[in-house]
């Protein structure tokens, strides 16, 4: 698959398989994200890999955010669903430099975010499903705690990894947007 096909055709599911990346795959996941656009070359981001072994611990830190968040019963039965919904989660923190005279926050904020979708393309160009989870799940204490977060860290999200379900090809986008919607031209 070349990356403008990738780029043109991904999109998220929410349904996976439970085939996760392996050692490799993982490697190669990790790596991409951090060529991710780095102003100041601050690597201002820390990945927290989820696997089989860990998902009770993330499981019971997600019903620990629903209780925390006083979240409604609909909403508290989603952190099975999350807790379940894929086989590798990788959690992505931004560890910021208020201090920072060269890179603002807000850039160093963007820096994690971009080093996500690189893992999440380098996930897709390897054949796996992918879906970027955040709301008050990525807030909460026992999570933020779990993730070794420091005060002024930000979890930016959750990357849920895992096959296509029942060995369908990778997900795509139904029909493509057109860009001429979302942009102007200054002539």
């Amino acid at each position: 698959m070349d990356i403008l096909d990738l780029l043109h055709h991904r999109r998220s599911s929410k349904q996976f398989g439970n085939v996760a990346p392996n050692t490799e795959q993982l490697d190669a996941i990790l790596k991409a994200a951090l060529r991710a656009p780095d102003h100041g070359r601050m690597k201002p981001y820390h990945f927290v890999v989820i696997q089989k072994s860990g998902m009770p611990k993330f499981h019971e830190c997600l019903k620990s955010a629903a209780i925390e968040f006083e979240m409604d019963e609909k909403n508290a039965a989603k952190a099975d669903k999350l807790a379940n919904q894929a086989p590798m989660v990788i959690g992505v923190v931004a560890k910021l430099d208020h201090e920072s005279v060269k890179v603002p926050v807000w850039e160093q904020i963007v820096c994690a975010g971009c080093a996500t979708y690189a893992m999440q393309l380098a996930a897709n160009a390897q054949g796996f499903d992918t879906v970027w989870i955040t709301k008050k799940w990525v807030e909460g204490k026992a999570i933020r705690e779990a993730f070794g977060c420091a005060e002024t860290d930000k979890v930016i999200g959750l990357l849920m990894i895992g096959s296509p379900k029942d060995g369908e090809e990778i997900a795509s986008a139904r029909d493509a947007e057109d860009p001429t919607d979302f942009v102007h031209f200054i002539r």
